[in-house]
């Protein structure tokens, strides 16, 4: 498994990523569960930590520019295909 994108958040993804790798290979693959609800809260807990990590390092306020600066591309990208 890979390392977090924040070292201080690498215990929290090592939980998630055994919970979503065991569920998507025993449940997943197998066609007996379509909605990951048994890593949900570890998946909580995992973005509450980047969300921190980001914050702290500025990098929100980044994504958030870039955000503003693509609108236009997002609204012609994800808008239903004219007929």
């Amino acid at each position: 498994m890979s390392a977090s994108l924040a070292p201080e958040c690498n215990e929290v993804k090592e939980r998630y990523d055994t919970c979503f790798l065991k569920w998507y290979s025993e449940k997943y693959l197998r066609g007996s569960d379509r909605e990951n609800q048994d890593c949900a809260e570890l998946f909580k807990n995992y973005q509450s930590c980047l969300k921190v990590a980001l914050n702290e390092r500025g990098i929100n306020k980044l994504v958030e520019e870039a955000r503003e600066d693509n609108k236009d591309n997002d609204v012609r990208l994800l808008s239903p295909p004219k007929k």
